[in-house]
């Protein structure tokens, strides 16, 4: 049987789909007149740029980082990536713009581009437990191990048939190290172990109790589960959410792919 780990990765690697989730995104013309007002928020793989068989070889399509530029512009700043990747991560995948971001699943925190980065209180993982993770690499040629300091993931697109053995020996380190402040986060085709205590939604917390996001109505666009978080906070602040590639529950509508996101994104700055 498979662990329950392997049971919740199999789930988010399927589509998944809700007849009650809705299917609408907002007609961009409508929001063009308030940019002054709302806060942009988005996640990076699988939102603004396609999910590709290993995560360096992602790709920044031409056009995107000026639409990301002049809506920073048209938003007084209010635009911000809100990502699993390390913030040095980020800025080398956009080189050389840089925007502001939320990164290491909130571990990390930039309000404005020249800023230095601060790092929420969140502790990197133990050295010994990185270790007995990153053997789990072995299992398989296909894995492939990325340490990002404060979370440790193992990706397997190029590997899927290991995804089982992948949560089977993470259940087994956990159930090792019972009282281990760790939290396991299930993606696609990718198991993610980082410190519990912070998330992508306590990131958003915090940047959006700060200028010039501060008092503005969030926007945020996802589609992976570690995004969920950000999804269920967003009518605690008046905001909407929208998935991408799925109809996620709880969500205001939804994308089908990367590429409609970014047309979307060109569309909120065209006056017509």
């Amino acid at each position: 049987m498979k662990s329950e780990l392997a049971e919740m990765a199999s789930d988010q690697n399927r589509t998944m789909l809700d007849d009650e989730a809705p299917d609408a995104v907002p007609v961009p013309h409508a929001l063009v007149p308030h940019l002054d007002e709302i806060a942009i928020l988005l996640d990076i793989d699988g939102t603004l740029l396609d999910l590709m068989p290993t995560p360096r070889e992602v790709w920044v399509p031409p056009g995107l980082s000026d639409t990301l530029n002049r809506l920073t512009e048209r938003t007084s700043g209010a635009l911000a990536l809100v990502s699993g990747r390390s913030l040095n991560d980020i800025d080398l995948i956009f080189a050389p713009e840089v925007f502001s971001a939320v990164g290491g699943h909130g571990a990390e925190l930039r309000l404005s581009v020249g800023d230095d980065a601060e790092d929420v209180p969140a502790p990197p993982l133990d050295k010994e437990l990185k270790r007995r993770l990153a053997a789990i690499a072995k299992l398989s040629p296909g894995i492939l191990l990325e340490d990002k300091g404060y979370s440790l993931a193992l990706h397997y697109r190029l590997a899927p048939h290991a995804e089982k053995a992948i949560y089977e020996a993470v259940s087994v380190i956990r159930a090792d190290l019972p009282n281990a402040p760790i939290e396991v986060l299930p993606g696609k085709f990718v198991c993610e172990i980082k410190h519990s205590g912070f998330t992508k939604a306590t990131g958003v917390r915090e940047l959006m109790t700060r200028e010039p996001f501060k008092g503005r109505r969030p926007i945020f666009i996802g589609d992976d589960v570690t995004d969920e978080t950000v999804f269920a906070i967003m009518p605690d602040m008046n905001g909407l959410a929208f998935s991408v590639g799925r109809r996620a529950m709880g969500v205001d509508g939804h994308f089908d792919a990367p590429n409609d996101v970014r047309a979307f994104l060109a569309r909120l700055l065209d006056p017509r």
